[in-house]
């Protein structure tokens, strides 16, 4: 037997029609961007020891450097979108009234558009219809850009071109592993990637057999892909003979001594060669007798009369 719908069927019916409207599609947007790739084809480690090959003095500043070559390719990459105005039937209360409205407008436009031999423009005579069409049609919104979106359609890539691109760079504040005779030694660089060698300072200067050392090798290594780099750098016979004096000149306690034995020391170091160490050792003795001006005096003299050394407190005027 036929039934009549009730009133809570059509409200039924209406509510799934306004949920499964149809979105207004909107025109495809499509971007556009660079985009740069960097693969590293070359990668090596260089430590530079200086000039003599030969170690005649204690000291020396070895650099290293980080060299690396990228192959750098550049693409364009466009992204297209389909965009579209998502359905949302509550919309359709002011929408279908408003259409109507449009409609009527967009023939009177039309009309007009006749009589005046096309001067009325399209966004009226056409626009109006298309927006009045739209808000008509219970099963879809009126197109709005403010709140649209998007899904992404499609990628496309284009390579524009390859290059290579070379860097050098400071080892800096890395680690250097020095190998002396029989021991390993871990040191590190400064911010330059210059590591500061000193034969007479730690950890060289606690090694028994120092004296006796007559080749250095350093080495380094990337931990990232294993690259690694190494140098040597021989040590003369002549400075080997010169460590262990040397460093008693250098290390040995200075408030045990008196003045004449303080100019005898720096006297030495300056006869061996190392006048960098006679310098800074000078300074020190000059900063020890900072706080006692009549000692500080004699010492100057006395290495001016018995060591030909011009020396002065450089805080003397502060």
């Amino acid at each position: 037997m036929y039934r009549r719908p009730t009133l809570h069927t059509s409200a039924a019916l209406c509510g799934a029609l306004l949920l499964s409207g149809c979105a207004n599609q909107l025109g495809q947007r499509s971007e556009h961007e660079q985009r740069i790739e960097r693969k590293l084809v070359e990668h090596s480690l260089q430590i530079d020891v200086g000039e003599p090959p030969l170690l005649e003095l204690p000291q020396r500043r070895v650099r290293i450097l980080e060299q690396k070559t990228f192959e750098v390719t550049e693409f364009e990459v466009s992204r297209h979108y389909d965009r579209y105005t998502p359905y949302q039937g509550w919309r359709e209360l002011y929408e279908v009234p408003l259409g109507a409205g449009a409609v009527v407008a967009g023939v009177g436009a039309n009309v007009a558009n006749i009589l005046t031999f096309g001067s009325v423009p399209e966004s009226a005579t056409k626009g109006w219809f298309d927006y009045g069409f739209a808000g008509l049609n219970p099963a879809m919104n009126v197109e709005s850009h403010g709140r649209s979106q998007q899904n992404l359609a499609g990628t496309n890539e284009t390579q524009l071109g390859t290059r290579k691109e070379y860097s050098n760079v400071p080892w800096s504040d890395r680690p250097v592993s020095v190998i002396a005779g029989k021991q390993r030694h871990e040191l590190s660089t400064d911010s330059k990637g210059i590591l500061r060698l000193n034969l007479l300072d730690s950890p060289f200067a606690e090694q028994a057999n120092i004296s006796r050392v007559g080749k250095l090798q350093f080495s380094v290594s990337d931990p990232q892909d294993g690259t690694q780099g190494h140098a040597s750098l021989l040590v003369s016979r002549t400075l080997q003979g010169k460590l262990v004096e040397a460093h008693a000149l250098v290390f040995n306690d200075l408030e045990g001594d008196d003045v004449a034995q303080w100019v005898h020391r720096v006297k030495r170091l300056a006869d061996l060669g190392l006048e960098e160490e006679a310098s800074e050792l000078e300074q020190s003795l000059i900063e020890l007798t900072r706080n006692d001006p009549e000692l500080q005096q004699e010492f100057l003299r006395s290495l001016q009369k018995n060591a030909g050394r011009l020396a002065a407190d450089p805080g003397a005027n502060e």
